[in-house]
């Protein structure tokens, strides 16, 4: 097979590796080998992970380190998203009508990410402008970026 390589531009040969040739298996071994199962051995695949945000109200927030405590005075450390999981698996569980009370008694909120207030925002976190460096600063506008042209040699 000749195929043409893309750094060189030269044509060139792709190496193919020879394949065993096997032997047909002898009739009492073909037995055995269809009741083995074939992925008894295989390794389980991991699930995928999905990555999530979302807004907790604070004293949820603090219930949550607390159980992070209780797992670690009881020595088994948990992880935040641990014990998420955890109550997961537990409101699994639960019988249609101890899941429906679960659900009522955890209060709905606004969804997005909660507004910052001007009284929350910290001293140490409010921009530090004067009013003479505001008033000459020009207004912010983004244009993109030039692309860099790169020439490239042929060989």
């Amino acid at each position: 097979m000749v195929t043409k390589s893309k750094s060189t531009g030269a044509v060139g040969r792709k190496a193919v590796a020879a394949k065993p040739v096997k032997a047909a298996p002898a009739p009492g071994k073909r037995a055995k080998a269809a009741a083995a199962p074939d992925r008894a051995d295989a390794p389980k695949k991991r699930e995928k992970l999905v990555r999530d945000g979302f807004t907790i109200p604070k004293g949820e927030y603090a219930a949550l380190a607390d159980l992070k405590q209780r797992a670690a005075k009881l020595g088994q450390a948990a992880k935040k998203s641990e014990l998420l999981r955890a109550g997961i698996k537990l409101l699994t569980e639960l019988a249609d009508t101890r899941f429906v009370s679960a659900l009522l008694a955890v209060p709905t909120l606004k969804t997005g990410r909660p507004r910052v207030s001007e009284a929350s925002v910290t001293p140490a976190a409010a921009p530090k402008s004067t009013p003479k460096a505001a008033a000459t600063r020009k207004p912010a506008t983004k244009k993109p970026a030039p692309r860099k042209v790169v020439a490239r040699k042929r060989a």
